[in-house]
């Protein structure tokens, strides 16, 4: 057998492996599920705040408040390594079901108000980076390491194909149900998950201690800055930046989307817009397993190029369906890297370091989304929402230019060829020096 023939027997044995693993299946449809409930919870608080207020000020606000507790997930890492996986699943998709229907009942009684709203929708979002976190350290410790890109990919699908979907569907129901009973379907969505994650198995880890069980505030800082101190000096500190200013970008989008969809179309448009950008990050998830032959950095240099000049082009083109077209090409290369660079932490990173490790890449990677959520819809309301949205796009041609013109990353390897040195401590990889002797 050649060895072309050899390495298709394997990545197909794999594969079969992967869709026979129950825990990673139910995993992954809790996964799905949980990111309907975001979905759904997103697209209605937005437009239920420009409703109720008709503000790109105001939507703005409730995008920071929404993407705010994203940026807090340094706080959950520590935790989210010391309690059990399962059970901080399962909690907090609970504690979310009832929380959601606040806004209905208010609503009912008739004391809905913008001020409820914008309170009740960052707690929502808040209880979620305690999810993500929990997911992310579970998955390397249910499937074996070969397969973990294609169980990112799945993740990612299920993540940007819930997105896809319910942001569209979302769009829809808002003019056929009305928003506020659409949270009430919100709440069984996270009802539906806690009966997923019940009786998911996650080995313990390799290197297990009695102290996990201890949680006390000198150790919980203690652990928080270990996780920082392992990213110092190595190659994902740039890359956590870089993502921070298309994360900006992509605040400052989300801010002014609302406004941008009902001057042109309405509810349906706003959601066929988000479902667009969805549809395209579902597509990168679904191809980021067929290039990790290809090297890192040329991936972010040539994606984020073209994602620039799509995402542009959108903003200015006549016809609203050209829109949607152009903005789902625009989400290709997010999910594609997005994919590539889970994958590349899960990798090198320390199993016992993970979950804190991705808790405050996620926090700082995605601290700049309420700030550009918020700055733009300042920008919004003073220079109007098309403006605003092309200025956007230019943080994607930021990115793509800083990895031209920085070598260590223009030549980051292909993630099927991880040279570690080339991520940790970028000064291991230089030469040891000569003996004197």
């Amino acid at each position: 057998m050649s060895q072309q023939q050899e390495a298709v027997a394997t990545t197909d044995a794999d594969s079969l492996s992967l869709w026979n693993n129950w825990d990673f299946l139910r995993l992954l449809f809790g996964r799905f599920v949980t990111n309907a409930g975001d979905s759904l919870y997103t697209i209605a608080g937005i437009w239920l705040v420009y409703d109720l207020t008709g503000s790109s000020f105001y939507t703005g606000l409730a995008g920071a408040l929404l993407l705010l507790p994203p940026a807090l997930q340094f706080i959950s890492g520590p935790l989210v390594d010391r309690w059990p996986l399962i059970q901080t699943l399962v909690w907090t998709q609970l504690i979310q079901a009832v929380l959601i229907l606040s806004i209905p009942v208010a609503a009912y009684f008739d004391r809905l108000t913008v001020g409820l709203v914008l309170l009740t929708i960052p707690l929502l979002s808040f209880l979620n980076q305690f999810v993500y976190p929990a997911q992310n350290a579970a998955l390397p410790r249910i499937v074996e390491k070969g397969e973990l890109t294609r169980a990112n990919s799945a993740f990612s699908f299920a993540n940007q194909g819930t997105n896809m979907v319910f942001d569209a569907l979302g769009g829809v129901l808002i003019a056929l149900i009305g928003v506020v009973s659409l949270f009430v379907l919100n709440s069984i969505t996270f009802v539906i998950a806690v009966l997923s994650f019940v009786g998911v198995t996650v080995p313990e880890r390799s290197e297990t201690t009695n102290e996990t069980a201890d949680i006390d505030v000198s150790g919980y800082l203690s652990d928080l800055r270990e996780g920082v101190q392992w990213l110092q000096g190595t190659v994902f500190t740039e890359m956590m930046l870089t993502t921070a200013v298309t994360n900006f970008g992509t605040g400052v989008m989300l801010a002014v989307l609302p406004g941008f969809a009902a001057a042109r179309g309405g509810s349906i448009l706003y959601g066929a817009l988000l479902g667009a950008i969805g549809a395209g990050g579902l597509t990168g998830a679904l191809i980021a397993s067929r290039l990790t032959h290809i090297r890192y950095g040329a991936i972010r240099i040539i994606g984020l190029g073209i994602g620039f000049v799509t995402w542009f082009v959108a903003v200015y083109s006549p016809w609203p369906a050209l829109t949607v077209v152009l903005f789902a090409l625009t989400g290709v290369p997010m999910g594609v890297t997005n994919v590539m660079g889970q994958t590349l932490i899960q990798t090198v990173t320390p199993e016992d370091l993970l979950g804190r490790v991705t808790s405050v890449d996620a926090s700082v990677a995605t601290l700049t989304v309420p700030l550009g959520s918020l700055l733009g819809g300042v920008a919004g309301s003073t220079f109007g929402v098309v403006p605003t949205m092309a200025v956007a796009a230019f943080s994607f041609a930021f990115v793509s230019l800083y990895f031209t013109a920085r070598p260590h990353l223009r030549r980051l390897p292909a993630v099927d060829n991880i040279e570690e040195e080339k991520f940790i401590h970028r000064e291991t990889a230089q030469p040891p020096a000569s003996n004197p002797e």
